[in-house]
């Protein structure tokens, strides 16, 4: 079977949707790649135009993206291109999703610490479905719609003991790996 394969790097637009079948966990999620290039007359680095990509990731990676990304966050995406055209109210429209097989932190704009999930990790907690209107075929009772826990700020969660910011900012709790070292604006060694 051919398959496009495409990377991309870009941010992350909304945040991560997570729903639960029979057959395993779904998570989704909107996806922006804004293309840059040098500008020789201004000197400088410019925007180009920005797409859009809908990121679709099944099972344990599906549950990890819930527990693990916030909006805004820089991502490295490698997966399977599929291209939808659907035709609704009378308009026909294309839509790019990307079927995830790795997803990680964008490195080169950031840190960030890994955690190795042990069986029935993360615990995910319920929310509302999704009023974006957007239709798929998990869009259903079947599924229920779950969602990653976060910080009380409302940040991305962080390791225990430790707040949303000092995780989002890439430091370890207090007296943890990285907490001095980021302080002191040095890289932190981590065993």
């Amino acid at each position: 079977m051919n398959e496009t394969m495409v990377t991309l790097v870009g941010n992350v637009a909304t945040a991560v949707e997570y729903r639960e079948s029979a057959t395993g966990g779904w998570a989704r999620f909107r996806f922006a790649v804004t293309a840059r290039h040098w500008d020789r007359q201004r000197e400088l680095w410019a925007d180009g135009p920005t797409s859009f990509y809908t990121v679709w990731a099944r099972r344990t990676l599906g549950v990890n993206l819930a527990a693990s990304v916030a909006v805004g966050e820089p991502l490295v995406v490698h997966g399977r291109l599929k291209v939808r055209e659907e035709e609704k109210e009378g308009q026909r429209r294309t839509s790019v999703d990307v079927d995830a097989v790795a997803v990680g932190h964008d490195m080169t704009r950031g840190t960030s610490a890994f955690r190795r999930t042990m069986k029935g990790e993360p615990h995910l907690t319920g929310r509302p479905a999704d009023p974006s209107g957007f239709a798929s075929p998990f869009d259903s009772p079947e599924f229920p719609v779950r969602t990653g826990p976060s910080s009380p700020d409302g940040g991305p969660p962080g390791p225990p003991g430790s707040n949303g910011q000092d995780h989002a900012a890439g430091r370890g709790p207090a007296g943890g790996p990285g907490a001095v070292a980021a302080e002191a604006g040095t890289p932190a060694a981590v065993p």
